[in-house]
């Protein structure tokens, strides 16, 4: 049986660059009972825990540095007893919020997490942060795309350590590549499709 997806909305602040924005952000839990591995630690480790239960959980990955992804990720990882994944390209970034607090491990392109009998391919999609992932379950005719592609367009790349052409390469190359009917759960706001995403890229160069 295929792992089952949860979400659970936490709201902070993001903040980079002397800024300071209030955030809801999309936590995702994919899994069953028994186990499930958390997208994005955002915010509120005490919430996601809860969302969590009884289930082991076999990773807290996340899909990039910014702090409003990654900010409870140490203390959710103290209370369930996981590692923290993260792609070294972002290491940058994860010092902005936790310099005295390495990640427990990498995650690299190509890569495959399991969970619950479902796999997870980590693709690199660099662009709004160096290190940005997103995560390809084909079993699930989903990928989570966290700041990378959201509902309308690509992610912002306004800010320190993003680019603008190289989001918008990582999306053509890696994520235009999977079937449209894929359905995108995003780090902010409503999910899509990459079919409805590809359609309306047209004037993105």
């Amino acid at each position: 049986m295929a792992a089952s997806v949860r979400n659970v909305v936490t709201s902070g602040v993001f903040e980079l660059d002397g800024g300071r924005w209030e955030v809801d952000n999309n936590v995702w839990l994919v899994g069953d009972d028994t186990e499930v591995l958390v997208i994005d630690a955002a915010h509120d480790a005490a919430a996601i825990a809860e969302a969590v239960g009884g289930a082991r959980v076999t990773a807290i990955v996340c899909t990039h540095a910014h702090n409003d992804h990654v900010n409870a990720a140490p203390e959710l990882a103290a209370r369930v007893g996981a590692p923290v994944l993260l792609h070294p390209d972002d290491r940058v970034v994860w010092d902005l919020t936790h310099p005295d607090r390495a990640p427990d491990g990498e995650l690299a392109d190509g890569q495959v997490l399991e969970v619950a009998g479902t796999a997870l391919t980590v693709l690199h999609t660099p662009g709004h942060a160096p290190g940005a992932v997103c995560l390809h379950a084909p079993e699930l005719g989903i990928v989570f795309t966290g700041d990378t592609l959201f509902n309308g367009g690509p992610g912002a790349t306004g800010r320190s350590f993003s680019d603008y052409p190289t989001i918008v390469r990582s999306i053509r190359e890696k994520l235009f590549a999977l079937p449209d009917e894929t359905t995108v759960h995003t780090g902010h706001g409503d999910s899509t499709t990459i079919g409805a995403e590809k359609a309306g890229s047209a004037g993105w160069d």
